[in-house]
């Protein structure tokens, strides 16, 4: 597959490649990512744009950012419609929440985050990258779940724990904790704190460096990487979407 056969085919994420390094930047219409789950949503079309860049083995190293002052900051309500199908819906969500996370997992070169701001709706997707680096007002949370009466159950319950141990973790998930940028770099979430104007920058001189290397040594080392991860997903990521699923479906 070659980029510019799917370079223009989402209309949540902006895609560029200089040198193999392909950046991926989330945007809702051009300003900052909100998090939906309609037809033109991150939550339907990440999987798929994951998918096309694992295809694309012109990529050396992935990218990911936010636009603006966020990362992912915010949930676009218009897209949540109370009076649709809900055993309809959740079958398309449950797939698509499958994907998102597997596929990500799936990118066969490794993957920087360039978290330019508040990351409190899935912030879980930036800090799944092998190297992950915030800038100074970054936060991380998790909003889209229990604080908003939803299980946490679409990867969210095994990430979290993974990340900061299981006590901590459903903590965190149950409280709705926010974590700055300094106290995740100091939890081991992040890898480093960079100024928001040097960001950018910061990610592109690491994916030079690693884009030097022999593509068998990025794809091969990508392997070993996630590979407790995606079995820990494969054996719960799905469960976790149904039963987050069922408990929409009993009434309150």
């Amino acid at each position: 597959m070659d980029l510019e056969e799917y370079r223009t085919r989402y209309e949540t994420v902006k895609l560029d490649r200089d040198a193999g390094v392909l950046t991926m930047t989330l945007h809702s219409q051009g300003s900052e990512a909100r998090w939906g789950i309609g037809p033109t949503s991150l939550h339907r079309e990440l999987g798929a744009v994951f998918a096309d860049i694992a295809r694309d083995e012109e990529n050396r190293i992935v990218i990911i950012t936010g636009t603006g002052a966020d990362f992912m900051a915010q949930l676009d309500l218009a897209t949540f419609d109370p009076a649709a199908d809900r055993a309809q819906m959740w079958d398309r969500l449950h797939r698509e929440g499958t994907e998102l996370l597997e596929n990500l997992l799936r990118v066969p070169v490794p993957m920087i985050a360039a978290v330019n701001g508040p990351a409190l709706i899935h912030a879980e997707v930036p800090l799944l990258c092998d190297i992950v680096l915030a800038s100074e007002d970054a936060e991380f949370a998790d909003l889209a779940h229990i604080p908003g009466g939803v299980v946490p159950g679409d990867g969210v319950q095994t990430i979290w724990p993974m990340l900061l141990g299981p006590n901590r973790g459903r903590y965190f998930l149950l409280t709705g904790q926010r974590i700055g940028a300094r106290e995740a770099l100091s939890l081991g979430m992040v890898g480093e704190v960079v100024d928001r104007g040097l960001l950018l920058a910061r990610a592109h001189e690491h994916a030079i460096r690693l884009a030097g290397l022999p593509l068998p040594v990025l794809r091969h080392t990508r392997r070993l990487l996630v590979a407790d991860i995606r079995k820990r997903l494969e054996a719960e990521l799905s469960h976790g979407l149904a039963l987050e699923a069922l408990a929409t479906l009993v009434p309150r």
